[in-house]
């Protein structure tokens, strides 16, 4: 007999699907790093120290490019790891549509579209308001 799945069966593995690749990625790179002594242009000690200059503010998301990861740069793999997490959530959210609107709960489903476009506004439109 087929099991029906439920939304909550979806939003629970979506959550931890999502972290366990997050933090494959960032393990691995991790690894990557200490494997190679450093990462890119950065050393292993800069990498490591308590304040280190090597910070997210300082690599874009265009640091990740397919050379990066050819040449299996640590700091791409724990950036690719730190996207997915970030993702997770959002993903979660969207998936929150879907469920109320299934359940044709539409005050929720409003209230969930505007939490999304109010994440989307945060994650792509705020940044580069700010950056120019």
């Amino acid at each position: 007999m087929p099991r029906n799945i439920s939304f909550e069966d979806i939003i629970g593995w979506t959550l931890r699907v999502g972290v366990l690749i997050s933090a494959a990625f960032i393990i691995f790179g991790i690894a990557l790093i200490y494997v190679h002594r450093g990462a890119g242009d950065f050393s292993f000690t800069e990498l490591v120290k308590s304040n280190s200059p090597v910070n997210t503010s300082i690599l874009p998301v265009s640091y990740i490019n397919s050379s990066t990861v050819r040449s299996l740069n640590g700091l791409t793999f724990v950036l690719i790891g730190l996207i997915i997490l970030m993702a997770t959530p959002v993903i979660r959210v969207a998936i929150g549509i879907a469920q109320f609107a299934h359940e044709r709960n539409w005050l929720y489903t409003a209230i969930t579209a505007v939490v999304f476009m109010n994440l989307m506004l945060a994650i792509f439109v705020i940044p580069a308001i700010v950056v120019h």
